[in-house]
């Protein structure tokens, strides 16, 4: 199947899904053209340097109207799937809350700046939303989230998570708060095994959703549940909270009054696999308990299962927050990165994150030479 000459007139679906590679396949075309699919969420694999992601996203672009969402997991540290030739490396959220500690006012204009130049960098490769930032607190136990996390301090977490996305919304990018309601008290990995949080709901809304409650919930255009279960906070039998209606309509609908998109998580994540049958059982469980889009990465052959059968339908509700989705709009300085890297706001920007990596870089010399365990690259 060829790329069309003309985009299709197509509204965007609730499935997001991956490509495997550097460039479409015939098959990927096709599939991308299905009107259940509304984005695609890219990986390290998909990207090789600058010119390559912008043909792939370009391409990807062209086929539909309104585009497709394009997203990535970009959030700095040990997460940032684009690091090169194009992109400035970024430092993890605890590097910024550390600095918080020290000087409260410099580490919210960093994270502002870390923002700026995370979606400046993405927008400018033609890529519409990254999954950041990480909500969930630092309680230096756990092996998914570790330095993913600004802080302990729900309040520090907040402010610095607001100037981030501040940041991100100056270049007129979405941002993803994740892991509703936390996944940072949990020491089990949701990506390999089904994480239990065993507190009452109360301590959890005390500590963990604070810094959803903090002023910063409508800032954000999407939230992501976390594959994590809280069987002595939810009524009845408790799910993981992306399969969880208690969760996603009584609390984060309801309660907190969020009107943004719901993403699930990965659903082939071992935390939604474990617990919610075959990939459809999944995608229908998601979209029942009150996600908008459902995420299906790595699993290419799933995708094609999933659109060789009948699959939920969104309500008019889930369908209108996808096509509202905030996407960067087409300005001069994001038409390349040569016309981003001569533009002085995200020079100035990206010269406050160096600054911050050169001490991030001596800290972590420090720690490798004391032997303290390697970083992990997955999300």
């Amino acid at each position: 199947m060829k790329p069309h000459a003309f985009p299709v007139e197509l509204p965007r679906g609730a499935l997001m899904m991956d490509v495997a590679g550097l460039a479409l396949d015939d098959e990927e075309r096709k599939r991308l053209c299905d009107p259940r699919v509304g984005g695609v969420i890219l990986f390290a694999r998909n990207y090789a340097d600058s010119a390559q992601l912008r043909a792939l996203t370009s391409e990807i672009r062209a086929l539909r109207s309104p585009s497709l969402i394009i997203a990535v997991d970009h959030e700095g540290g040990r997460v940032q799937r684009f690091r090169t030739d194009g992109f400035t490396r970024l430092p993890a959220m605890r590097t910024l809350g550390e600095m918080a500690m020290r000087n409260e006012e410099e580490a919210t204009e960093t994270a502002r700046a870390v923002g700026y130049v995370l979606a400046s960098e993405l927008a400018a490769h033609g890529v519409d939303l990254s999954f950041t930032p990480v909500l969930d607190l630092d309680y230096g136990c756990s092996r998914a989230i570790g330095s993913r996390a600004f802080h302990r301090d729900p309040a520090t977490v907040a402010n610095l998570a607001l100037s981030l996305v501040s940041g991100m919304k100056e270049v007129g990018m979405g941002s993803v708060g994740k892991h509703f309601p936390g996944h940072g008290c949990v020491e089990a990995d949701s990506h390999h095994e089904i994480p239990l949080d065993e507190r009452a709901f109360e301590a959890i809304w005390d500590e963990d959703m604070a810094p959803y409650r903090y002023g910063l919930l409508h800032q954000l255009a999407g939230v992501m549940p976390a594959h994590v279960v809280y069987p002595n906070a939810e009524p009845g039998q408790a799910r993981p909270a992306g399969f969880s209606s208690f969760w996603l309509k009584n609390v984060l609908r309801d309660r907190l009054d969020f009107r943004g998109i719901i993403f699930s998580d990965d659903l082939n994540m071992a935390g939604a696999t474990l617990v919610a049958g075959d990939v459809a059982e999944r995608v229908a469980a998601a979209s029942s308990a009150g996600c908008d889009m459902w995420l299906v990465c790595n699993r290419p052959d799933l995708v094609a299962e999933l659109l060789g059968q009948e699959m939920p339908e969104p309500d008019h509700a889930s369908l209108a927050r996808i096509a509202a989705l905030p996407v960067p709009a087409q300005r001069p300085w994001l038409a390349s990165p040569a016309a981003l890297a001569q533009y002085p706001p995200y020079q100035q920007a990206r010269e406050k994150v160096l600054k911050v990596l050169v001490t991030e870089s001596a800290n972590d010399f420090v720690m490798t030479a004391g032997v303290i365990g390697a970083t992990r690259s997955d999300g």
